[in-house]
Formats: C-alpha cells, structure tokens, sequence
C-alpha cells in the first residue's frame, strides 16, 4: 500500500504538470512530490516508487550487497505499475486529453533513451548510496538528494525525452495514450533498467565493502570523481543546449546530490578547484600531490566526455566558453574569481570545518552556490566556476571562438582562488585547530591526573 500511495503521488504530479502551463516549476514539482513520498514512506516500504529502483536493489541483494529480495522486486514493481497507471488514468480524466509518451520534437528515440539510461542511472545510483550504504546510514538527507535527482534530470533532459526515468510513468502514460504511441512504454522501460543495471555496477565498484570485500581505495575515488563530475557537466550543458529556465537550480541539484551520494567515497569533489582548496585549507592530510594529480586527471576527462555526450545528444550543437555580450575577459575573470571564491570558502566550511560542518545540508549548500553565482554572473561570465566544465565547454565546441585562451584564464583565476579561499578559511576557522590543541592539551592533563590517581590507588591497596 506505501508503494502503491507514493507511486500514485509521484505519477499524478507528473501526469498534472505535464498539462500545467507552468513549465518553470514541473521538475521542482515532480521532485518534492518524490521528497516528501520518501519521507513519509520510506520506513515503511523503503520509498522505492520506481520499478527501476526496486531492480537496482534486487540486483544488489543477488551479488552480495545490500538490496531486497527478488520476490519482493516482483511484487514492488506490479504494484508501481498499478499505481502508474491509476495515476495516468486519473490524470486524462481531469484534463480530459491523452497523457502520450514519446521523444519530445525535434528528438529520436536514440536521443531519448540515452537520457532516460543516464538519469535512471543516476537516480538509482543516488538512492543505492544514500538509502542502502552502511556508511552513509543513518541520515537526515536521503529524500532531499533522491528528489534532487528529478531536479537535475527533469530540467536537463526533458526537453528531450520528457524526463520518465520511471517504468511505472513510462507505462502509465503508454496506457493513457489512446494508442498515440502505443509500445513505447516497454521501449521506455528497457532503457530505465539498463539504467538501474549500470547503477548496480557501478555501486559495487565504489563501495566494494557493502559486498563483503575492503573498503575502495583510490581505484573506488577515482571512479567516484569521474561519475560525479560527469553528471555535473552533462546535466549543466544539457540545460544550456536545451534553454532550460530551470538550468541554475538543476545544476546545482547535480552537484548536491553527487555529494551526498559520494562524498565519504571520494570527498565530492568533482572540480579541480575544490580539490586544490582542500589542500590549500591544510585541513586534508591525504591530499597528497600524486592524489591532487590522478583528481584532476579524472575530474578533466569525465567534464570533456560529459560535454561531447550532451553535444552530441542535440546533435552537436555547442556554446563558447567566454565573456556574455558586452563584457571583456578581465571582467569575466573578476567574475569567475569571485564566484569560484565563495564556493569553495562555503565549501570548506560547511563540509570540512569542525565547528560549522553541517553534516545534513552541506551537500545543499555547496549546490546552492550554483543557484546563487549562475543568475549573478552568468550574463557577465558564463559561471563556469570549475575547470573541468570549462574544459568540457571549449572541447566540445572545437576551441572555436578562443576558447582555448578563455579556458586558460579561467582556470588560472579559478585555481588562484582557491588557493586563496584555503587560506582564508584557515584564518576564519583557526578556532578548529585551537580546539583540537586546547583538547589535545586537556587529554594529556587528564591521562596525567589519572596516572597519579592509579598510583596512589595501588600504593594504598600494597599498603
């Protein structure tokens, strides 16, 4: 029943903003209607409302891992299924017009269903390591960073396969069609599971310890750096190529949700420019040089590759990475210097700072600076504010328009303010250090005390 009611809710919010004319909000919509039905469900049936999900944790459960029995994957997807249809159903009654499901114009099924395999992978993906991982249970986020997920892919790739990611709405709106479309459903739901399969795969390889083996070394981070930087890019120039209004906020819920899926795998990097902060704040010990290197390796190959797969899914289009109309490159670069600033400075103290990490919102908070910088400068730089986006950008528009010389000096300005956010967070947050000392001084009085205590203790008891 909890399965069949978060469904239905999930679906029916789906079904009824497809009609609204309010485009704006659908995939904020659609993703705290996920939100609030994992919330509230969650501990009860564990808020999977997705046939996809429900695959993803019995193929877990059947290699070793943390999952749901086959049995009850049968019996969890026919009842999402149930429940998609109802919803759909419900949906064509209100608005008395056929709820269709295909590419959306301009689209092929190619398109779309590599859409629909990546952010079902990504859905999936988050939802395994925030709900099932032993390292990231219990916590307070897992809802936020599911629906999160719906922010990212709803914006991003519902301009091109109208954002299912969800066999039981991929059904439901098959059935309430009227026959427009007829079959695509099951076409729909073939590239969803291939989708929750790579989820599965790709959760072994980053937390092997869930499975009985030792915890990932840098193999398992590399991994995770490369997934979490290519979800940021692809979903940032899917939003670009594709005029999202919503493309700011989707950034910055891919971003949000990659940190909370894999931030105690890696640290959630997914920038070269967090990563040089990191260990410019001191704060990170095994941030060593070699390590730094194999990051932005990664961190600049998976940004390259996620831009030639967004380009090449609008048919190659691109755009330049440079100045907005009427603004020069050191303009731009003031910009990106500011913003990259403030990102990582928020970064470090909400996720690395002993006294103001927030262990709940610091994925949400690092995200919102994409929600905050892209709107303030964007016009004036483009708000790149990450060399691996920046070179993604400049890549897949063939270093046309001097791109290779914007992507130099936006990295370079980008680099140099990490590097001194790092030191401006030492000085802001020197109370993180003093406390440790003060404490670490305290332990050593306090095991002195008890020396001296066990010592008359055992002179009294001898005496």
């Amino acid at each position: 029943l909890a399965e069949f009611l978060g469904t239905y809710l999930l679906v029916f919010t789906v079904g009824c903003t497809a009609f609204s004319e309010s485009t704006v909000w659908t995939g904020t919509a659609v993703a705290c209607a996920f939100m609030i039905g994992v919330y509230a469900l969650g501990g009860i049936s564990g808020g999977n409302f997705n046939p996809a999900i429900s695959v993803s944790l019995g193929l877990s459960k059947a290699i070793g891992g943390p999952g749901l029995p086959m049995f009850d994957v049968g019996l969890y997807c026919a009842t999402q299924i149930v429940a998609g249809i109802s919803a759909t159903w419900t949906c064509t009654l209100l608005f008395r017009e056929a709820l269709t499901l295909a590419p959306a114009s301009g689209f092929g099924l190619f398109e779309a269903g590599v859409c629909e395999v990546l952010y079902t992978f990504m859905l999936c993906f988050v939802f395994l390591n925030v709900l099932m991982a032993k390292a990231d249970s219990p916590n307070h986020y897992y809802g936020l960073a599911v629906g999160f997920v719906m922010i990212a892919g709803g914006y991003g790739a519902g301009v091109v396969s109208l954002a299912c990611f969800n066999p039981a709405l991929a059904i439901g709106r098959d059935f309430a069609s009227n026959g427009v479309g007829l079959g695509l459903g099951l076409v729909y739901t073939a590239f969803e599971i291939v989708g929750a399969v790579l989820a599965t795969g790709f959760f072994k390889i980053v937390r092997p310890e869930e499975f009985g083996g030792e915890k990932g070394g840098p193999f398992a981070e590399m991994v995770s750096e490369f997934l979490g930087t290519f979800m940021l890019v692809l979903t940032v120039g899917l939003n670009m190529l594709g005029k999202s209004m919503g493309g700011a906020f989707s950034g910055a819920a891919a971003v949000a949700c990659m940190i909370y899926a894999l931030g105690n795998v890696s640290g959630g990097h997914f920038n070269p420019a967090v990563t040089l902060t990191a260990f410019a704040s001191g704060r990170c010990p095994a941030l060593t040089f070699a390590k730094i290197g194999r990051y932005w390796l990664v961190q600049l190959v998976s940004g390259i590759v996620a831009a030639f797969v967004s380009s090449g899914i609008h048919h190659g289009d691109s755009f330049k990475l440079g100045p907005g109309d009427g603004h020069t490159l050191v303009e731009a670069a003031l910009a990106e210097f500011i913003a990259t600033f403030f990102l990582c400075y928020i970064g470090l103290g909400v996720a690395v700072s002993s006294t103001t990490k927030n262990p709940a919102m610091f994925a949400f908070s690092i995200g919102s600076c994409v929600t905050v910088f892209a709107p303030a400068i964007g016009g004036i730089s483009g708000c790149s504010i990450n060399p691996a986006l920046s070179a993604g950008i400049v890549a897949s528009h063939h270093f046309a328009d001097d791109g290779f010389y914007a992507f130099s000096v936006y990295t370079i300005v980008q680099l140099a303010a990490a590097i001194v956010a790092g030191h401006v967070f030492r000085v802001t947050h020197a109370v993180d250090t003093l406390c440790a000392s003060k404490n670490g001084n305290n332990l050593i009085e306090l095991a002195g005390d008890l020396e001296t205590n066990r010592g008359a203790v055992d002179a009294t008891a001898c005496s």
